[in-house]
């Protein structure tokens, strides 16, 4: 079966049998390292993909942005993921990067004045017969600059 086929067939069965609650996930500040870790928290038998990965392929990499605000905070760096578990995918016919159980993604930022960072979490999840199709959750977390 081609994959773009494949991947079409799993789009619309997925939107007729599932919510998105397969991932949970939660967000953090550490002062010490000026650092926000989100969390995802995968149910069993899914995997959510790298952010780096070919989406040539077909599925869609995690992406996580953050709302600029300059007069706040700088971001750091690029948001850092571990090591992802890299393996052949037969269904989208190539190798593709992804994460089971949990993965923890950290960013780096500047911070300039206590308040709220926004942003917003792009991302797929699969198992070996079927994905779920991309959605988009914000995400917000209030920073005290003084807390330590």
């Amino acid at each position: 079966m081609p994959k773009s086929i494949f991947f079409l067939l799993c789009l619309l069965f997925s939107f007729s049998s599932f919510g998105q609650e397969e991932v949970a996930w939660t967000y953090s500040y550490d002062s010490d390292s000026e650092t926000i870790t989100i969390t995802a928290e995968i149910e069993e038998g899914w995997h959510l993909y790298s952010q780096y990965i070919d989406e040539n392929l077909g599925p869609v990499a995690t992406a996580i942005q953050f709302e600029e605000n300059k007069d706040q905070f700088k971001l750091v760096g690029k948001t850092v993921e571990p090591t992802p578990i890299t393996e052949y995918d037969k269904n989208f016919e190539g190798e593709l990067s992804f994460f089971k159980d949990s993965v923890k993604f950290t960013q780096k930022l500047k911070l300039k004045t206590s308040g709220e960072v926004r942003g917003t979490i792009t991302y797929m999840i699969c198992t070996e017969e079927m994905c779920l199709p991309p959605v988009d959750i914000d995400f917000n977390l209030m920073i005290n600059k003084n807390e330590k």
